[in-house]
């Protein structure tokens, strides 16, 4: 969760230390409704999600609840926002810091294979959100549109840093692989959360050892196996034939 430092200043003027502190504890309070808005919009969708139902949850009064936010819709997309920080912390930053290229973007997979099995039981706040939100209108679609657009976006240029490290071929559209990249994770989501399939994952890691295998490159180095077992190596194995001469 992110915590952010109170203002020093408000319009040019100093805070004093006791203002300081009311600013701080109102932060607290507001970090801790967001986090049971989570929580609760996970079990029950962001339409279910209510300024009365928070207040229920959080043992606050609704006039308390109302004070931090306004309105119904700035929860909403309070919790969008606070879901998708914990999306990046834990996802996108995190496989940052394997080295560009394959291994960064079979870490991404990886964190993002755990990130939604851990919500088979909960939801997932950007497939649930969609479903809700896909025939509408208005400040929470967008919120909700703009943070899945911001992370495919992140997806594609971990494809296009591949392509620039020769381990996925150029000839190949990085929008596409990216793409189908994003369908496994939908097909986990549904597989594992509606049917109860117990081999779904399994399946998504086939399929995105598949997807490197189709668009393999010259230059796949000799990486370590990853949580997923897709190494170069086997990649390289199915994709042998297709490869080109060095020369051309």
């Amino acid at each position: 969760m992110t915590n952010r430092k109170p203002p020093t200043k408000v319009d040019g003027l100093p805070v004093p230390e006791a203002g300081r502190r009311v600013l701080i504890k109102g932060q607290q309070t507001k970090a801790v409704i967001i986090d049971a808005a989570l929580g609760l919009a996970s079990q029950i969708g962001l339409e279910g999600l209510s300024i009365g139902a928070v207040a229920e949850v959080t043992g606050m009064s609704k006039s308390g609840v109302f004070a931090h936010f306004g309105s119904r819709e700035e929860l909403q997309i309070s919790v969008i926002r606070e879901y998708h920080d914990r999306f990046e912390a834990e996802v996108f930053y995190a496989a940052m810091q394997k080295p560009r290229g394959l291994p960064r973007l079979q870490d991404l997979f990886d964190k993002w294979m755990v990130q939604t099995s851990a919500e088979i039981d909960s939801g997932c706040i950007y497939i649930s959100g969609a479903v809700e939100f896909d025939d509408r209108s208005g400040p929470v679609r967008d919120a909700l549109a703009s943070s899945v657009s911001t992370w495919q976006t992140a997806l594609r240029r971990a494809v296009e840093l591949a392509q620039a490290e020769g381990q996925i071929s150029d000839a190949s559209d990085a929008s596409q692989i990216a793409f189908e990249i994003h369908g496994l994770i939908l097909a986990l989501h549904y597989e594992a959360r509606f049917l109860r399939n117990p081999s779904a994952a399994d399946l998504a890691r086939q399929g995105f050892q598949h997807i490197l295998a189709r668009h393999a490159g010259h230059g796949i180095p000799p990486v370590a196996e990853s949580a997923s077992e897709i190494t170069p190596h086997k990649i390289g194995a199915v994709s042998k034939a297709r490869r080109k001469p060095a020369s051309d």
